[in-house]
C-alpha cells in the first residue's frame, strides 16, 4: 500500500515541511498585508517592557537567544 492509498496525495511541485511553497506564500501574503495594514505601531507599543524588571527580562531572553545563533543576520540593521 503506498502513501497515495491512505488520503495522501501530494501535487507535483509541491515540497513539504521546510520547503512547503503554498505555507510561504501564504506566510507572505500574511505579513505583507499585516506590514501595510498600520497595525504594526500599535503592536510594537503593545509589546514594549511596561516596566525595568520586565525591560531587563527581555534583554536577558535576546541574550540568551543569540547565544545559541551562528551570527548576526546581516541583513538586520539596529
Amino acid at each position: 500500500m503506498n502513501s497515495n492509498d491512505q488520503g495522501q496525495n501530494p501535487r507535483s511541485g509541491q515540497v513539504q515541511g521546510e520547503g512547503d511553497y503554498e505555507a510561504a506564500r501564504r506566510y507572505d501574503k500574511s505579513a505583507r498585508e499585516f506590514a501595510e495594514s498600520g497595525k504594526v505601531k500599535p503592536a510594537a507599543d503593545q509589546s514594549a517592557p511596561r516596566n525595568e524588571r520586565e525591560a531587563e527580562e527581555m534583554e536577558r531572553a535576546e541574550e540568551t537567544g543569540k547565544s545559541r545563533a551562528k551570527g548576526e543576520d546581516p541583513q538586520v540593521k539596529r
